[in-house]
């Protein structure tokens, strides 16, 4: 008869477990964003990089022509270069709040279904923007001759 050891099957439902919530986090990810956890892996990238790169405009599928491929050792490594630029343009080495791509779509997530909820509260209670009570409906023309002749 085998021996029953719990640790090693919760151990492998724990993995399990987290393998499928990373893949269903990563198919939430809009297109955009996973394009840029895509280039943060493939170039070796810290969270911090990738977020300048992306104040900064840069396309991450483009990202391949300016890292440096030690064969152009005129090039700058494609961290350094990016650190470069950034404090060129921002006046500042690194940005001042650090998030990771994830954690800025889930961010955003909260922000919409905060922002969603509060303006269903409001058309709910009759209100517009900011609290102001909102304008009656105008009443909608028909077209054709107007009532004046």
């Amino acid at each position: 008869m085998g021996s029953y050891d719990p640790g090693c099957s919760l151990e492998r439902t724990a993995i399990a477990f987290r393998q499928a919530a990373y893949e269903m986090a990563k198919k939430k990810l809009q297109q955009k964003l996973q394009d840029w956890v895509e280039a943060r892996k493939r170039h070796h990238l810290s969270h911090a990089h990738v977020q300048m790169a992306r104040e900064l405009g840069m396309n991450p599928k483009k990202l391949g022509k300016n890292d440096n491929h030690r064969q152009e050792p005129w090039k700058a490594p494609l961290p350094q270069f990016i650190e470069d630029l950034y404090e060129r343009r921002f006046g500042r080495s690194r940005p001042k709040v650090v998030m990771s791509i994830e954690a800025r779509a889930s961010a955003n997530d909260a922000k919409k279904t905060g922002n969603s909820e509060q303006r269903q509260g409001t058309v709910a209670a009759g209100e517009g923007p900011a609290g102001q009570a909102r304008a009656p409906a105008m009443p909608v023309a028909t077209g054709g001759a107007s009532e004046a002749d």
